[in-house]
């Protein structure tokens, strides 16, 4: 241990003062302090020898030693008050916001146009005092084909055509029409019935530019006492002018059902059509089946009804100009933005 003495304390506090100098950081001081200003300093371990004096030195000795500790605390707590302040400033110049500055928008979806054109849909036919129904997409085939009067060995029951649950013979499927949902509507609902049903169906085809598995159809079914196919030509002519403008015009085709009867082939002139205005397919309709009606409980003698259904994939295709189907189902939001909020 160095003899204590005036020498000795400062070179004990001019070391230690070299040492606070050289932090670069509060956190690196702080962990210092022992070895600076602590019990392990050197200042300290002069200031234990003060008891070994004799007693008349120990008076001046103390003093000696306070005075260097006191300055180096001083100079300890000073440069860490600095260091604290430097680390201050630099974080608030990482964290400083420009008020200026345009502020920045989080990237916003857009909802399907499938979705806006079923929405769109069922707007013009509640408009006219119509009702949306709705029912399971797990469907029995009694509702699915038996009660729109399909034949047992009708090809669109085959498997090819059609997804069945297993086990088959509980006769479960996924519907391929929303047929069924007019079936239960007629079961359900008190006569007069006018019901739009759209939804999701199911069909074993392959997805390509035109077809697609799953897809989304819209039926209309009205029963009521007195009606003919001029009020399901004239419901479908206000139906295609708001879809496709005032200029545009249906014309109907006969052609066979097994729900509708007589049934027809469903036109529609598109005067925005892309490559210039032309006759386009767009669905099938008729009057109901007596034998539908039956199967519902409802005499056809008493009532009447018509039918009318169409995909809203294929709607949307000719009606926006969208030439694949793939586009429809790869969930790219690119794809649903470029038609805004309404279409």
């Amino acid at each position: 241990m160095p003899e204590l003495n005036p020498t000795t304390v400062q070179a004990a506090l001019d070391a230690a003062l070299e040492q606070v100098a050289a932090a670069q950081t509060a956190a690196e001081l702080r962990a210092a302090k022992a070895q600076v200003v602590g019990e392990a300093s050197e200042i300290s371990k002069l200031n234990a020898e003060i008891k070994n004096l004799p007693g008349d030195k120990k008076a001046e000795a103390g003093k000696l030693v306070g005075g260097a500790r006191g300055q180096l605390n001083a100079a300890f707590e000073a440069k860490l008050a600095d260091l604290g302040k430097i680390e201050r400033d630099q974080k608030l110049a990482e964290e400083a916001l420009d008020m200026t500055a345009v502020a920045g928008t989080l990237p916003r979806g857009a909802r399907h146009p499938l979705s806006l054109l079923m929405d769109q849909i069922g707007d013009v036919f509640v408009g006219m005092g119509w009702e949306i129904a709705d029912g399971p997409e797990l469907e029995n085939e009694w509702f699915n084909f038996d009660a729109l009067n399909f034949h047992p060995d009708h090809p669109a029951r085959a498997m090819q055509d059609t997804f069945f649950v297993a086990p088959v013979e509980n006769h479960l499927l996924l519907r391929t029409h929303t047929s069924p949902v007019q079936v239960r509507s007629m079961l359900e609902r008190e006569l007069p019935l006018y019901v739009l049903c759209p939804g999701r169906v199911f069909r074993t085809d392959e997805l390509d530019a035109t077809h697609t598995p799953v897809f989304h159809q819209v039926e209309g079914l009205a029963v009521d006492k007195g009606l003919t196919m001029a009020d399901l030509r004239g419901t479908l002519e206000h139906f295609a002018r708001v879809m496709f403008g005032p200029e545009a015009k249906i014309r109907l085709r006969p052609s066979f059902f097994p729900f509708t009867e007589p049934s027809a082939e469903l036109d529609v002139w598109h005067p925005g059509a892309k490559g210039g205005p032309r006759w386009v397919e767009w669905g099938g309709c008729g009057m109901v089946n007596p034998n539908v009606l039956l199967a519902a409980g409802i005499d056809p003698e008493q009532y009447s009804g018509f039918a009318f259904g169409m995909g809203i994939e294929r709607t949307l295709m000719f009606r926006n100009g969208v030439t694949d189907m793939h586009d429809m189902v790869e969930a790219d939001v690119r794809f649903s933005k470029q038609f805004g909020s309404v279409i």
